[in-house]
């Protein structure tokens, strides 16, 4: 009998070292995986999704060609990916977690631009925003890649929407604001302004759009003196 119970006890340690020896390999290969997006994540934004090359992915990312396809079945996979998880969570980062909480609407919005903008940092002005980039190159070559981004965009627009319904109910935004139409504005405003600056180099487009929007924002608020138009 001690014999049978020093087995079983054995067995039951085997098997709990088993289990965090799994554990810790799942854990690596996670972290694995997203080193690899984050490096691809990297690349794309700067040489664009066509200008990727996997040998220099895998180079900068230090790993190699099996463990790239043990996570993806193709460069494409790679890119979608890098939509889904990294582009998908600044998306809901930005425009979702940070947006709501702000009580105003108008300066939740501003805020979020400008978080956005120290996210990125000096990229954006030379590199441009990563999602509008992929979306002018890839919408019209795959379909899915243009879904995906088309999604994220309608996400964030969304996303700007709600807060200023909500600005509605809170009595801040006026009444007769179409919330959908106005979102759709500030957001193509924003992307705009970061195209030209990467254009110039400079950010002297984003800062004009800042104090412009400024006004704009002025002209939605419920004791703004905007009025109908």
């Amino acid at each position: 009998m001690p014999e049978q119970a020093n087995r079983m006890r054995d067995m039951d340690e085997s098997g709990a070292s088993a289990r965090a020896a799994s554990r810790a390999g799942e854990a690596r290969s996670s972290e694995t995986r997203a080193h690899l997006l984050d490096v691809a994540f990297a690349e794309m934004h700067e040489h664009g999704f066509q200008g990727l090359r996997i040998d220099v992915l895998l180079a900068k990312a230090q790993l190699t060609k099996g463990a790239f396809y043990h996570y993806f079945a193709s460069k494409t996979d790679l890119g979608l990916a890098v939509i889904d998880e990294l582009l998908a969570g600044y998306a809901d980062l930005i425009w979702g977690q940070h947006l709501q909480q702000f009580a105003d609407p108008l300066e939740g919005i501003e805020a979020s631009f400008s978080f956005a903008m120290g996210l990125l940092g000096p990229r954006l002005t030379t590199l441009g925003c990563p999602m509008n980039n992929l979306a002018q190159e890839m919408s019209a070559l795959d379909e899915r890649f243009r879904a995906r981004l088309d999604a994220l965009f309608v996400g964030i627009v969304r996303h700007i929407a709600t807060a200023l319904e909500g600005g509605k109910e809170r009595g801040l935004i006026r009444p007769d604001v179409d919330c959908e139409n106005a979102a759709t504005f500030i957001f193509a405003a924003f992307e705009g302004a970061i195209g030209l600056a990467k254009s110039a180099k400079n950010a002297k487009a984003l800062t004009s759009a800042q104090s412009e929007m400024r006004r704009y924002f002025e002209t939605l608020r419920a004791d703004g003196g905007g009025g109908k138009r």
